[in-house]
C-alpha cells in the first residue's frame, strides 16, 4: 500500500521470510520493528506486522504517540475495528468493504497491542501510566489451573485489559456440509486436487502444514526405517525457509539421520491417502516437477511456474472453487476438515482420548466440549427421547 504505513516483507539469506512496518518513504518504523523482531523466525512475526500496521495508521489519524496513548484510548481503537465497548470511539475505521474484525482476529489484536506497548514503556520508559493500566493480573480460573505444571500453587495471572471477553466455546464451529467429501471429490480436476481433498478429509492437517510437506516426510509403507510409527505415516516438520511460506504451526522437534526423517508430529495415513499419493506421483508429478529440486510434495499445475511449490493460498482458493461446482452450502475451506473428529467419537462410544490422538489435537478436553455431540439418529438417542416423553414401554 504505497502512500500508508505498510508492511514490508524481507528475504532472509537462510530462508524464510522476516516482516517490519516501513513508511511511505521506505524508512523503517524504528518502534515497530524493534517490537516485531522479538518474533524473528516464527509465524507470528507476520501476523503481528499486519494487526499492528492497522493500528499504527489509526494512531497517526488520531494524532497520538506512544508516549501519549491512554488505555481508553486502545479501547476506542479495539471499539472501531469490531470489539463491543461500552463507549464512543469516534470515526469509523474499518468501513465497507472491509469487515470488522472477527473474534480471533480481536483477540490478536490485544495480544498485540498489549505486547506493543509494554515492549515500548519498557525500552523507552515513557508513558508508566500506560504500562501500570495494562501488566494488570487476575485470580486464576480452574482451566488455568488446569493447563499449568503445579497449578494448585498458582496465586495469579496476567490478564490483558484490552481483550474481549470470550462466551462459551462454539460447539461444531465451521463444519464441512452433509456429503463434502464424495460431492467434492466428483469435481475436482487433477489427481493433486484429489489428494488434497483426501488428505484433509482423512486427517486433521492444517493446510500450512500439508502444503510445507516434503518427499522426505512422507513414509507411506509398513515399518518404515524411522521406528516411529509401524503403520503408513507422515511427519510433519517445521521448516522456515519453505519456497511457497508455508510453515507447520508447531514446532516439535525433528531430525534428518542418515537420510530419513525422525520424529516431528506424526499422522497416520488411510490406504485412500497412499493411493491417490501414488496417482498423483505417478502422473502431475513426474510429468512437471522432474529435475526441479525442491523436493516439496505439493506443485503447481498450470501457469509460468508449473512445478514449483504449491502455496497454502492456492489450496484454499482451490477448495472454494471446488465447492461452488459441487453445489456445497457455505464456503469449503481447510479447517472445516480438521473438525471431522465426530465419527472417531461415534466408533469409540465416545471417548475423548482416542479422538484426541487419532486426530492429533492438543486437549481431550476440548474435543468433548466442542465437537462432542450425540448421534441425533441413533436408537440410542430416541429411546433416551421416548423415555423422557413417557413413551418408554
Amino acid at each position: 500500500m504505497l502512500g500508508d504505513l505498510r508492511v514490508q516483507s524481507m528475504p532472509r539469506s537462510g530462508g524464510g521470510r522476516s516482516y517490519t512496518i516501513v513508511w511511505p518513504d521506505g524508512l523503517v518504523d524504528e518502534e515497530a520493528d524493534s517490537f516485531l523482531r522479538t518474533f524473528e523466525g516464527v509465524g507470528t512475526q507476520k501476523t503481528y506486522a499486519y494487526s499492528l500496521v492497522d493500528h499504527l495508521r489509526w494512531r497517526l489519524r488520531e494524532g497520538l504517540t506512544t508516549g501519549a496513548v491512554k488505555l481508553l484510548d486502545l479501547h476506542r481503537y479495539m471499539g472501531a475495528v469490531g470489539a463491543k465497548v461500552p463507549m464512543p470511539w469516534g470515526q469509523p475505521w474499518r468501513t465497507p468493504p472491509k469487515r470488522p474484525y472477527g473474534a480471533s482476529a480481536l483477540q490478536v489484536a490485544a495480544a498485540c497491542l498489549k505486547g506493543f506497548y509494554l515492549h515500548q514503556c519498557a525500552s523507552t520508559g515513557v508513558n508508566d501510566e500506560l504500562r501500570a493500566a495494562l501488566e494488570r493480573r487476575r485470580l486464576p480460573t480452574q482451566a488455568d489451573r488446569d493447563r499449568i505444571l503445579l497449578g494448585h500453587t498458582i496465586k495469579s495471572m496476567t490478564a490483558n485489559p484490552l481483550a474481549p471477553k470470550q462466551g462459551t466455546r462454539p460447539r461444531h464451529p465451521k463444519m464441512l456440509p452433509d456429503g463434502a467429501r464424495p460431492g467434492l471429490l466428483e469435481v475436482v480436476n487433477t489427481a493433486r486436487d484429489e489428494m488434497v481433498v483426501t488428505w484433509l478429509s482423512d486427517t486433521s492437517l492444517r493446510i500450512g502444514r500439508l502444503t510445507g510437506l516434503h518427499l522426505v516426510d512422507l513414509h507411506l509403507r509398513e515399518d518404515a526405517s524411522c521406528s516411529d510409527c509401524k503403520s503408513p505415516h507422515l511427519h510433519v516438520c517445521h521448516r522456515w525457509g519453505n519456497p511457497n511460506g508455508s510453515a507447520a504451526k508447531i514446532k516439535p522437534d525433528w531430525a534428518l539421520v542418515d537420510g530419513v526423517v525422525t520424529k516431528g508430529e506424526i499422522y497416520r495415513a488411510s490406504p485412500a491417502m497412499v493411493s491417490s499419493y501414488f496417482k498423483y506421483m505417478t502422473t502431475e508429478y513426474s510429468k512437471y516437477a522432474s529435475g526441479r529440486g525442491h523436493g516439496m510434495l505439493l506443485i503447481q499445475l498450470a501457469g509460468p511456474n508449473r512445478g514449483e511449490p504449491w502455496t497454502a493460498d492456492g489450496a484454499r482458493g482451490m477448495l472454494r472453487r471446488a465447492g461452488r461446482r459441487a453445489g456445497l452450502a457455505g464456503r469449503i475451506t481447510p479447517k472445516a476438515f480438521r473438525h471431522q473428529c465426530n465419527n472417531v467419537l461415534d466408533v469409540t462410544g465416545g471417548d475423548p482420548f482416542i479422538a484426541k490422538a487419532a486426530g492429533n489435537w492438543a486437549s481431550a478436553k476440548m474435543v468433548d466440549e466442542v465437537y462432542g455431540h450425540p448421534d441425533l439418529h441413533s436408537p440410542e438417542f430416541q429411546a433416551a427421547l421416548r423415555s423422557v416423553w413417557g413413551e418408554g414401554e
